[in-house]
């Protein structure tokens, strides 16, 4: 939609970067508190009510006359998105072993990015079709039925489903909302790895997400949906390796090594789009697949999170990871719309501004700096072999 929302709203490539990133700026900003309100309000609850807030902004900006509309509608959608990883992750925990946490971990990012796949090229087809507006009007409705079904459908726990102890409350939880919140800001080793989820997660976000549409309809001269169904190659590749290395760090009984490795690698591929010779589209489609495929190791470091926190905040410390995860795509995709408008030489057509290919490449050199800083962090990590470590306060409970 990048042409479609330029030409509506008379925007160019920075405000357009600021529209798609309000969604992370909200989403992520909201991962620890909801990390830490899930044991208290159930995922069912909280599920429930972020898909009929999503849906809802989705109607917002499909009806938006003007930017400042459709900035409020995108803000909605991303408050309504922000439970939903955190929550099935929370069901995940609740409704399977422990130690295949961090391979349904996989299986979630799996489920959720086929929605990345549908999301370019089948959408850039419907958009041609019927226009934005239509299709954003068609995922308002999408995520209300949503919201009903989960409501009518999920439940917290096997216990809730037999109806033995339904919604039981917890006994004289020893540990506020704000206790738990603290503590897992403290958490140095969270924040460590957290930045190696969002090195795996800045390309798919960036490139996949936003930016890699423009770029190879104009560096391969595709239209639109062609341009989109390549760039969704990243989401394929994410969605076919999450599972994988969920999987592998489960297998291996590792969660350092399969990080370290995929970490280098990411530096690797970004180098060879920003710095590499000129590709085919062939290689650069292998190159975004690949770079997908590889990024997808990042679901183990929800497991390897936990394994290095106390139970206590596990919650907390899950939305900490994905609030990092997700907070990959708040920064770059406004900063490479940024550097893009710096590097513009007033070309236009149709009323929307023109950027090279060697532009994009330079910009996202944003993204290889990202990439730098979580191949350090995971160098910097020290291995649990998939097993809890143990806090003086864990064993006095």
């Amino acid at each position: 939609m990048v042409a479609d929302l330029m030409r509506s709203f008379d925007v160019g490539a920075a405000v357009l970067g600021n529209l798609s990133a309000l969604y992370f700026y909200f989403y992520a900003g909201l991962q620890v508190p909801i990390g830490s309100l899930m044991d208290k309000w159930g995922a069912r609850t909280m599920l429930s009510l972020s898909m009929l807030l999503a849906g809802l902004g989705s109607l917002v900006f499909s009806l938006a006359p003007g930017i400042e509309i459709a900035y409020l509608g995108r803000v909605l959608v991303g408050i309504g998105s922000a439970v939903a990883f955190v929550a099935t992750l929370a069901l995940a925990a609740r409704w399977f072993p422990t130690n295949r946490f961090a391979f349904l971990s996989g299986v979630t990012m799996f489920s959720g990015l086929i929605a990345g796949v549908a999301g370019q090229g089948p959408t850039a087809s419907l958009v041609l079709a019927y226009g934005w507006r239509e299709v954003m009007f068609a995922a308002s409705v999408f995520a209300l039925c949503l919201s009903a079904t989960i409501w009518l459908v999920v439940r917290n726990s096997p216990n809730e489903l037999a109806m033995r102890q339904p919604r039981k409350a917890k006994s004289a939880p020893k540990h506020s909302v704000l206790q738990n919140f603290r503590e897992a800001l403290r958490n140095r080793e969270v924040w460590t790895i957290g930045m190696i989820a969002m090195a795996c997660s800045g390309p798919m976000l960036a490139f996949g997400g936003l930016w890699g549409v423009p770029y190879l309809s104009m560096r391969y001269g595709l239209p639109r949906p062609e341009a989109a169904g390549y760039a969704s190659l990243m989401f394929v590749g994410f969605a076919c390796g999450a599972p994988l290395g969920g999987w592998i760090s489960d297998t291996l009984q590792r969660r350092k090594l399969p990080l370290l490795f995929a970490s280098a690698m990411n530096v690797v591929f970004i180098a060879v789009l920003c710095f590499g010779p000129d590709m085919s589209l062939t290689a650069t489609a292998t190159l975004v697949f690949l770079l997908g495929l590889n990024g997808s190791a990042m679901a183990s470091t929800y497991a390897f999170a936990k394994e290095v926190s106390p139970p206590h905040i596990h919650g907390s410390v899950t939305g900490l990871v994905n609030m990092m995860t997700v907070g990959a795509g708040a920064i770059l995709q406004p900063i490479i719309g940024v550097h893009l408008e710096w590097l513009w030489d007033g070309t236009t057509k149709d009323g929307v501004p023109v950027y090279s290919a060697a532009m994009y490449e330079t910009a996202f050199l944003s993204i290889l700096l990202i990439a730098g800083f979580g191949l350090v962090a995971a160098a910097l990590t020290t291995e649990t072999h998939c097993r809890q470590r143990s806090f003086p306060e864990s064993k006095a409970q």
